[in-house]
């Protein structure tokens, strides 16, 4: 008994030996984002989590897929365990090898600091919708917090509390989604009509689309004064619309109780605008689309199995912002419709970035551009890991995606307004 006692303290003490001796040598944890990450989108989650423990975080741009460095903890490696994220412990030598094989000049390589986590809102009416939303997805299955906005908030001045803002499947031109042919009759086609009527009259408008173009114009000057925008499918082109159609009456009398200006397609003017240009209003209230940016699938002409879009590769040193919002572990993105589901090349402005596209198609996906002290992204499409979604269909569940490179793209826009460069360039 007492021998036995006896070993059981000496295996104590070997025990704690090691983890201090772990604690001592292991001081970096690697978080590797290529091909042999468990869980990519979980990843960004604990990145996220780090910095709200106020711990710094190295963004390793273009080593391993984008990796994640960060100090050793217990407490960090338990929550790495507990989340299912794959992880290395290495020690100083180790990552100060690596860092310095990053800084060589002839390695596409760097690292972005990331210092303080954004606080981050969605653009979404409080009613439930008939659709899902694959930002609120990944946020929620990333673990990341976020907030939920709509047009009081905007209109009353609440965006600058926030460094990032996501539009939800949303309609700025005041036409409800296009929905009218097909949905007019459904309650909650109904119900949002009725609520964002209400919502018009309480803040001194005479219609809808007066109201969404006022919050357009609130979206727009949160990203003039430093805001971080993201938008998806057809929050990215409605929103450039009802820019361009200030002062014009582009809404139907279904929509707002009078016809259209026959004139609203030579008044729209494009130097409001933050991506598209010289694009053609869809003047068919029953139609489906907006203007002749969306790519249609009725268009593109191309199966699933051959629907790709290409990312491109940017310099890590010198184009440091689109280098991060384009961190993977592959540079083919499945392709996926939805309202909007790709941006025609010839409709983009040239000053914008592409950052991803079908070429064969002649076909935009993922672009990227600056706006006075701010930044702005649009993706196309509306859900990464579910091809044609519909109205009314199930959300996507992402523990059967935990890698998806699509979803990706999101969470690279979600990082990026904590990054800080490491080093000035001379």
């Amino acid at each position: 008994m007492g021998k036995d006692l006896v070993d059981m303290k000496r295996v104590l003490i070997l025990l704690v030996f090691i983890m201090m001796s772990k604690a001592l040598w292991a001081s970096q944890i690697l978080v590797p984002m290529d091909e042999k990450q468990t869980n990519h989108l979980k990843a960004y989650g604990i990145a996220f989590w780090v910095l709200q423990h106020d711990d710094i975080v190295n963004w390793m741009l273009n080593y391993r897929g984008g990796s994640f460095l960060f100090r050793y903890s217990q407490k960090f490696e338990n929550e790495l365990i507990i989340r299912g994220v794959g992880y290395e412990v290495v020690s100083d030598a180790e990552s100060t090898n690596i860092m310095e094989q990053m800084s060589s000049p002839s390695s596409n390589t760097d690292v972005m600091r990331l210092e303080k986590y954004p606080s981050i809102a969605v653009y979404s009416p409080k009613s439930k919708q008939p659709w899902d939303d694959a930002v609120t997805l990944v946020l929620t299955y990333a673990e990341i917090p976020y907030d939920v906005v709509f047009d009081d908030d905007v209109l009353i001045g609440n965006l600058p509390e926030y460094d990032w803002l996501h539009l939800h499947h949303e309609d700025f031109t005041g036409q409800y989604g296009k929905f009218y042919r097909n949905f007019r009759n459904r309650p909650w086609y109904i119900e949002q009509q009725k609520e964002f009527e209400a919502s018009a009259r309480k803040h001194g408008y005479n219609k809808v689309s007066q109201l969404k173009l006022g919050v357009a114009k609130k979206i727009q000057e949160f990203v003039a004064g430093g805001g971080f925008l993201f938008a998806m499918c057809s929050a990215t082109d409605t929103y450039d619309i009802a820019l361009a159609a200030e002062g014009v009456d582009i809404c139907d009398r279904m929509y707002d109780g009078d016809p259209a200006d026959p004139q609203a397609q030579s008044k729209l003017n494009f130097d409001n605008t933050f991506a598209f240009k010289d694009f053609i209003l869809s003047r068919d209230p029953y139609e489906y689309e907006y203007s002749s940016i969306d790519n249609q699938p009725t268009e593109r002409g191309i199966r699933q199995e051959q629907d790709y879009f290409q990312l491109f590769e940017f310099s890590a040193k010198w184009d440091p912002i689109p280098t991060m919002l384009t961190q993977n572990h592959t540079r083919l993105i499945k392709g996926f419709y939805g309202q909007t589901t790709g941006f025609k090349k010839q409709y983009v402005k040239s000053e914008v970035l592409i950052m991803g596209e079908n070429k064969t198609l002649n076909e935009v996906r993922y672009i990227h551009s600056t706006f006075g002290k701010g930044f702005w992204t649009f993706y196309s499409g509306h859900d990464p890991e579910d091809y044609q979604h519909t109205v009314g269909e199930q959300p996507t569940d992402l523990n059967m995606h935990p890698n998806s490179p699509g979803y990706r793209l999101i969470l690279n826009n979600i990082l990026f307004p904590a990054a800080k460069k490491k080093k000035q360039k001379t």
